[in-house]
């Protein structure tokens, strides 16, 4: 994981604006909410998934750099005060904390459509047409159907209680739809899945994107803002529901763990081939921050 954490590194170092560029300050803020912080969860997804795919890793590359784009825009913003309100991000002030509210609103309304044009600039697809869907495929997960509209189902919900169902539904949207679009983006960079091998995938992706967001629930209720490097408890003290809330602590926790068991049955199928898919699951699983 090191190795592709630090080539993700290296390569949005490179996609990314130069700080020295005009607007100097928006360029460093974008760069300040990209770089040098997080578990990279995403391309490392993209990564695996096009292993098993056979795709060109300096495709993935260009596809992973897209999707963390995508997240980190939605991280700016969900920090934001008319969002979350939070100050501390990564282990270090949250964008809008180092330099100021309007900078960093513009920061994520930047990265969102850089992610689309370094997608739209490399060949990352056999034909245009595919490469086309593979547009579509990160917009409708960044967008009111995927992302954005989970964030939005989420901020209605605070102070309410959800059903299991209803929770699972919003975190379908707000964490899993990038999580999914990760993996699967990851794969249409090469040639080696039929559409049941897609159909298998998808399954993977979103009991593990679902799987992610139940580790977090725990996270935030039982880890340390500092092992976390983001405000812990806050879900709690914003009413807002989560698997903790709704479930206890205990069971959660085992629900986490019967979504992994259901994300390494749906790469039953695929052999040796999935061993870092598999690798994946169990360290969203088992992380400790």
């Amino acid at each position: 994981m090191g190795t592709i954490q630090g080539r993700m590194e290296s390569a949005l170092q490179r996609l990314l604006p130069a700080s020295e560029i005009v607007p100097e300050r928006l360029h460093h803020a974008m760069r300040y909410a990209v770089l040098g912080g997080g578990k990279r969860v995403r391309p490392l997804l993209a990564f695996a998934a096009g292993e098993l795919a056979e795709a060109d890793p300096a495709r993935v590359e260009i596809v992973a750099a897209a999707v963390e784009m995508i997240h980190a825009y939605s991280l700016v913003h969900d920090d934001l005060p008319c969002m979350d309100n939070d100050v501390l991000r990564r282990g270090k002030p949250t964008c809008h904390v180092e330099f100021d509210e309007a900078t960093a609103l513009l920061a994520g309304d930047a990265l969102q459509p850089l992610a689309f044009q370094i997608l739209a600039e490399h060949v990352v697809a056999d034909s245009p047409g595919a490469q086309i869907e593979m547009l579509r495929i990160l917009a409708l997960a960044g967008g009111s159907r995927g992302m954005a509209g989970g964030q939005a189902i989420d901020l209605a919900s605070v102070g309410k209680t959800l059903s299991l169902p209803e929770l699972e539904f919003m975190h379908i949207h707000k964490t899993g739809a990038l999580i999914r679009a990760a993996a699967v983006l990851g794969a249409r960079c090469g040639h080696g899945l039929d559409a049941n091998g897609f159909d298998r995938l998808e399954r993977y992706a979103k009991t593990v994107g679902l799987a992610f967001q139940v580790v977090d629930d725990v996270l935030d209720c039982a880890a340390s803002t500092a092992t976390l490097g983001k405000t812990a408890g806050k879900d709690a003290a914003q009413e807002k529901p989560t698997y903790v809330s709704i479930l206890g602590l205990a069971s959660a926790r085992a629900l986490a763990e019967d979504l992994r068991a259901e994300a390494h049955l749906a790469l039953a199928s695929f052999g040796a081939r999935a061993a870092r898919l598999r690798d994946l699951a169990d360290y969203i699983v088992v992380r400790k921050f």
